[in-house]
């Protein structure tokens, strides 16, 4: 089965100049899809961003970690793992070459994981490494998604 996804991504940093010089331009654009409210994103503030919008390298971060808790989540009911809490504080590794070029080299999620009772535990830190193999964009990256959950049972 194939699944096709669109937006539009449209250019809103023209000053009036164009690209006729590097720094005269803002790297400002918008997002959007049907449905959803519209995305401000811009460049990384190390390359002349707008710190108060979304970079390319957050969204690629959200993504994997917004795709490993919906994978986690799915499989935890599988495995009869009663979550009642997830929090993610990812890190991303991105290098940079002297050419311009560069790439992730690894991101790390961080979730922190609350489940009803202790004998989940393990069973609930085992669902990572299925949920792993299960996420659509942890499989479409060529860098390594490591996982270091932190997993507890309420009280």
């Amino acid at each position: 089965m194939e699944h096709r996804y669109t937006l539009t991504v449209t250019w809103t940093g023209n000053t009036g100049e164009g690209t006729s010089t590097y720094r005269g331009y803002k790297r400002t654009h918008t997002v959007e899809a049907e449905g959803p409210p519209e995305l401000l994103g811009s460049a990384d503030r190390t390359f002349h961003g707008d710190r108060e919008r979304w970079n390319p390298e957050q969204l690629l971060l959200a993504s994997l970690a917004q795709c490993h808790m919906l994978s986690y989540l799915h499989v935890c009911v599988d495995a009869g793992v009663v979550v009642t809490q997830y929090l993610d504080r990812p890190t991303g590794s991105m290098k940079t070459e002297a050419d311009g070029s560069g790439r992730f080299t690894e991101v790390v999620l961080h979730p922190e994981i609350v489940v009803t009772d202790d004998s989940m535990i393990e069973a609930a830190r085992d669902a990572h490494r299925r949920a792993n193999a299960l996420c659509f964009i942890a499989n479409s990256v060529n860098f390594r998604v490591r996982h270091e959950p932190a997993i507890r049972a309420s009280a």
